[in-house]
Formats: C-alpha cells, structure tokens, sequence
C-alpha cells in the first residue's frame, strides 16, 4: 500500500485529478475573473502535467496518457452532472462506464 502512495500511479492518479480541476476551472474563468482564479487554473494545469511527466518515466506513455486522460474525463463528466446540473442520460451514464471499464483495464494489463 505504502509503495502505492509514493509510486507512478499515485502520481498519475493525483495528476488526472488536477487534470480534472483545470478543465473544470474553465468553465468557471472567464476574462472578468479575479487573478487568483487565472492562476489557480494554470497551477493545477501545471502541477497535473509535471504529475504526468513524472509518472510516464515509470510507467509506458500509451497506458499513462490513456488514465490521466480517462480520470479527467471521468472525473469532468460525473462533476457535471452532480455539480452543473449537466445531462445524466443513459447514452452519456454509459459512455463514463466505458472510461471506467477500459481505465481499469489499462491498470490491469499493466499489472
């Protein structure tokens, strides 16, 4: 567990969760908004791409690049229909279960 909690895909998992934070954050940004708000978007972008980096020297790019993405966009889409009132169809509910499905079966063909 400990290995996990240190390791590339504790990295990249932490990295995919920023990746969600700055996409989020864009929809919330716009050209009137507060600095902080700029920087807050641009520190999470940055903090999830040095997380990616650092976990694709470990892990191979393809199955790195596919679960960050895969968590952004999982974790996107589920915030945007519990948070933005987003649409929660069953075409859309089932097309978050395919990221699921193929982000845990990159895990596992990993190992």
């Amino acid at each position: 567990m400990i290995a996990f909690l240190t390791g590339p895909w504790f990295m990249l998992v932490l990295g995919g969760v920023f990746e969600m934070a700055w996409a989020l954050g864009f929809k919330y940004v716009d050209r009137q908004a507060p600095l902080w708000q700029h920087a807050a978007v641009l520190a999470a972008l940055a903090a999830s791409m040095v997380l990616l980096f650092a976990a694709m020297k470990h892990l191979p790019a393809g199955t790195a690049y596919a679960v960050w993405t895969g968590i952004g966009v999982l974790g996107a889409a589920v915030l945007g229909v519990i948070v933005l009132g987003e649409s929660a169809s069953p075409l859309r509910l089932s097309a978050i279960a395919l990221i699921v499905t193929g982000v845990a079966m990159l895990k596992l063909a990993e190992g």
